[in-house]
């Protein structure tokens, strides 16, 4: 019990930095691709849920704490901005797992002044769908977890 415990902890916690983290910890913990689907969701909402919170204050620290301003014309965030033009909220959710990370996607919607309730909808939309897919991709294709190994 408690060492399913972990296991499911450690997929939630490599979730929570880089999505593709989970997925990729599941197989070598030896999860089933459900439990790794769910745990990695659940990691990712984690992430969301406290930088959605704290996303303002962490914004209006960088900008104190900032000796130079900041470019306003970057790669980064012209890609940001195509996105959030053309698909709202819904794009920035879908790109969170495999482009934002679940670190700069909810800052990037508190930016961008998204209602928490969309953001929280949207995402947790997002981390299931992508949760259940790369999870699926990783315990079924026999080459990834070759290469993991």
């Amino acid at each position: 019990m408690k060492t399913t415990f972990l296991k499911y902890l450690s997929v939630a916690l490599a979730s929570t930095l880089k999505f593709f983290g989970g997925p990729i910890a599941g197989v070598v913990l030896k999860l089933t691709w459900i439990e790794t689907a769910i745990c990695s969701a659940i990691g990712m909402m984690f992430s969301v849920l406290v930088l959605t919170y704290v996303g303002g204050a962490i914004q209006d620290f960088i900008k104190k704490r900032r000796k130079t301003p900041p470019k306003k014309f970057s790669r980064t965030n012209r890609i940001a901005v195509n996105i959030w033009k053309r698909f709202g909220i819904i794009g920035i959710a879908f790109l969170t797992p495999p482009l934002f990370t679940p670190l700069f996607g909810p800052i990037l919607a508190v930016a961008f002044k998204v209602p928490r309730a969309s953001i929280f909808l949207w995402m947790s939309t997002s981390a299931i769908v992508w949760g259940l897919a790369i999870s699926y991709i990783a315990h079924k294709m026999t080459f990834v977890q070759e290469w993991i190994k």
